[in-house]
């Protein structure tokens, strides 16, 4: 499938998806929104695929929602545009495989939940981050109130919300929003380094540990670690799990092949 807002690679199964609108920052408008879901969907499709990493090209990961197609909707049509973002966003997160936020510059608005609705994030030095929403008289719509409060807590997330403040990658980093951050030129590198780790695993049990993390802590404990028993059990359907034991027997490395798929 070809994309016009978006670039697709693959290598070693890892896929990079690059956000494609440098001369507008990559700023997320109704195109870039509906491309993605799509590329979302073939990536899902392909089994060799065990990582993916989210950039952008330019000097900019996203620098927000498209300020020139927002301006121009109603209540109704501003409703359809964030739930486009939601459904994006959601689907982000539920995806099986890891994902990486490498954020390359400006994460801004939709950029930040863009970020948030991914795995972890590695940043450069020179990124910045924040949810301004609050300068344009609204709020952050695609699902920045609720992750990033779960991510640092409420008082910070109200902080960064109610003021619109902007924060360098390093201050991200020690608020605990973003996992590593790196010089420019070694972002890629770094990211490539992790996702190749990740990739050496097996797939179910990379899926049943994401999907374990994600919908336990939306529970109490009991249930999370109820959500865990079964999520390993499952793991053990797979021909990973004898791979991966067999292999440590034999004091090798393991060659995981297990599928999602059965």
């Amino acid at each position: 499938m070809s994309y016009e807002s978006l670039i697709l690679t693959i290598d070693e199964k890892i896929a990079t998806l690059s956000f494609n609108r440098p001369k507008a920052l990559n700023a997320l408008n109704a195109q870039l929104l509906n491309e993605m879901a799509g590329a979302l969907d073939e990536i899902s499709g392909n089994e060799d695929i065990k990582v993916l990493i989210l950039t952008g090209e330019g000097k900019s990961f996203v620098a927000g929602a498209d300020i020139s197609e927002l301006a121009r909707l109603n209540p109704i049509q501003a409703r359809h545009f964030a739930g486009a973002g939601h459904r994006v966003m959601d689907r982000l997160q539920a995806m099986s495989i890891p994902v990486i936020a490498a954020v390359n510059g400006f994460a801004l608005g939709g950029g930040l939940e863009m970020a948030l609705s991914c795995d972890f994030i590695y940043a450069s030095e020179t990124a910045k981050i924040g949810l301004p929403e609050i300068n344009l008289g609204i709020i952050p719509g695609f699902g920045g109130t609720q992750r990033l409060a779960r991510l640092v807590g409420k008082n910070l997330a109200k902080e960064l919300i109610f003021t619109g403040k902007m924060l360098s990658a390093e201050e991200a980093e020690r608020k605990g929003i973003i996992n590593k951050v790196v010089p420019a030129d070694q972002l890629r590198g770094e990211v490539i380094k992790t996702a190749r780790i990740m990739a050496a695993k097996g797939k179910v049990a990379l899926s049943a540990a994401k999907q374990s993390i994600n919908d336990g802590l939306d529970a109490d404990l009991a249930t999370g670690c109820a959500i865990e028993i079964n999520a390993f059990a499952l793991c053990m359907a797979s021909p990973d799990a004898k791979e991966g034991t067999t292999a440590f027997l034999e004091k090798r490395q393991p060659n995981f092949k297990g599928s999602l798929k059965g």
